[in-house]
């Protein structure tokens, strides 16, 4: 299964299901290792040494992410709430941008929605839409490779 993504307005939804525990997705959410690994997508590499992460209302993560041109951004985020493992809201300072990660266990996994509120214009995009879904794949990737081997969900 991938990713889908809809662009409604200034609102972008991506759901996907992970055949991972809920516990799991959100240590993916939450640990620089696992952010570096998923965080680009098809469309970027986060080298895992720019990783910052302060997981608390107020604290902040932050990555840089590197285009196939090599060109380097660097990104920021500021936690607004932290409920493991159900639901994570961050919001992007400079645009607004407000992104909710909501985790429902399933029998065989994770549902997982992403809803980002307040998109910037230039995110009002359908290559925003496919890099968003890309970063969804990317991460159900990630928790295939490196599953608990104690972990029967994965």
């Amino acid at each position: 299964m991938t990713a889908r993504a809809e662009l409604h307005g200034d609102e972008l939804i991506a759901r996907r299901h992970l055949s991972a525990a809920p516990d799991r997705v959100w240590a993916a959410f939450t640990t620089p290792a696992s952010i570096a690994a998923f965080w680009g997508g098809s469309h970027a590499r986060v080298p895992a040494g720019s990783v910052t992460v302060d997981a608390r209302p107020g604290g902040e993560f932050a990555l840089d992410t590197r285009a196939p041109d090599g060109a380097t951004r660097r990104l920021r985020f500021v936690y607004v709430r932290l409920d493991p493992p159900r639901e994570l809201v961050f919001d992007e300072p400079v645009t607004g941008l407000r992104t909710t990660v909501t985790l429902r266990p399933a029998d065989d996994g994770t549902d997982l929605t992403v809803h980002q509120r307040r998109l910037p214009p230039e995110l009002r995009s359908t290559r925003a839409v496919d890099g968003l879904a890309a970063i969804l794949d990317a991460l159900a990737a990630h928790l295939s490779e490196n599953g608990d081997p104690h972990d029967h969900s994965a």
